[in-house]
């Protein structure tokens, strides 16, 4: 059985960096953002149950209707807490499937944002949490995003802190531009006898 690493950290920290290195150094990576939103496109358990919570509208012309989502996502805590419970089982049993994919490989990972906030921490060995400041982060995301300050540094307030997940986590990975990441993800990889 493969060991599990979670890859997590804030937004504009550089966990898809680290991600994209440990794919080129052999790893099979589980990147759940694009997964959940393949899932919430085709899988007909997420289709049926949000169409139950938000009308047929959700999904105009067999399409994700965003704005629609992401406006009640975002009107009030609750919600998001709903649409979370349709989605995340969904993406924790498909990762399952896939992990299972790929038991012949020593070593895989799972990136994601909300490793812990989502209740991915049990589905994995290890959590590596890749760090950068709070104001290095906000410049990235405005420049990979075209988004303003305000909306990066309200995005930042809504995920847990850096602390929080710093805690929680088994290694860290300093990407603040002051040290290499890839001789830190050979390292993270050596720990591993990889």
């Amino acid at each position: 059985m493969s060991i599990k690493l979670g890859i997590t950290g804030g937004i504009g920290s550089g966990k898809s960096v680290v991600s994209r290195l440990l794919g080129m150094m052999g790893v099979p990576v589980y990147l759940s953002d694009t997964e959940s939103k393949r899932l919430v496109a085709a899988d007909p358990h997420i289709r049926r149950e949000l169409t139950a919570l938000l009308g047929e509208e959700v999904y105009r012309n067999g399409e994700l209707n965003k704005p629609l989502l992401a406006g009640y996502l975002f009107g009030d805590p609750e919600h998001a807490r709903k649409v979370n419970g349709i989605i995340h089982p969904r993406v924790k049993a498909d990762f399952r499937q896939w992990v299972e994919e790929h038991k012949d490989a020593p070593l895989v990972a799972l990136e994601a944002a909300i490793l812990i906030e989502a209740g991915f921490a049990g589905d994995v060995d290890y959590i590596v949490m890749v760090y950068a400041p709070t104001d290095i982060r906000i410049e990235r995301a405005m420049k990979r995003d075209a988004s303003s300050r305000e909306a990066i540094a309200g995005r930042i307030q809504h995920q847990m802190s850096d602390e929080e997940k710093k805690a929680r986590a088994h290694y860290t990975i300093l990407n603040d531009g002051t040290q290499a990441v890839i001789p830190q993800v050979e390292d993270l990889l050596n720990t591993f006898t990889y």
